[in-house]
């Protein structure tokens, strides 16, 4: 009994970080590397005994702790919390700061894990799945070299910038448009926040 209750909060948090973030099952998929299958069987109520490593990966994604989203009514906590004060109580997400030239070979690690390897910044507001690169280019007429981009990893969401990896130049571009040819470029993930020069 106490397993199914564990997997039913673990249900009920993932559809509400879903909605909640703006996210759609398609995104949490194709950013946490989990198959779509066991997203929705998990979801539907399918399965009784969810692997601690696809917990995990979810967590990761939601940037929530592998505790919390089995355990704790997160939705209710944010109600509570939100009506605390005028503005909410929110804690800021600890972001890893990851430089231009290592920027792709830590595209296929997890959160949790470059937020141990690498240098923090902090980002106040509904965030998952975020990294911050430092730029050590300048991208041309857009950013300088030294400014910070705090990232949303994937390419699912089709508003906003989007930072974009050239495999042909190895260069860093911003566009807005969605679409793009995979073995061409490679979308790093769409830019929520700019810092200029680090700060």
């Amino acid at each position: 009994m106490y397993k199914k209750d564990r997997t039913e909060q673990l249900k009920n948090n993932i559809k509400y970080l879903i909605r909640s973030r703006g996210e759609t099952r398609l995104s949490l998929c194709s950013a946490s590397g989990l198959t779509r299958t066991t997203i929705y069987n998990i979801l539907e109520g399918r399965v009784v005994n969810v692997q601690q490593s696809t917990i995990q990966k979810i967590s990761d994604f939601f940037g929530v702790s592998y505790k919390e989203i089995e355990t704790v009514d997160l939705e209710g906590r944010e109600v509570i919390e939100s009506s605390a004060s005028l503005y909410g109580n929110m804690n800021p997400a600890a972001v890893p700061i990851i430089r231009e030239s290592q920027l792709v070979d830590s595209l296929g690690k997890r959160i949790g894990e470059l937020v141990v390897a690498n240098p923090l910044t902090y980002y106040f507001g509904a965030a998952s799945n975020l990294i911050g690169v430092l730029l050590e280019k300048d991208i041309s007429g857009v950013y300088d070299r030294g400014d910070l981009l705090v990232v949303r990893k994937g390419g699912a969401s089709n508003s906003g910038e989007k930072l974009v990896y050239s495999r042909a130049t190895k260069k860093l571009f911003v566009v807005s448009e969605p679409g793009f040819d995979s073995d061409v470029a490679l979308v790093i993930g769409e830019v929520v926040e700019e810092r200029f020069n680090g700060q």
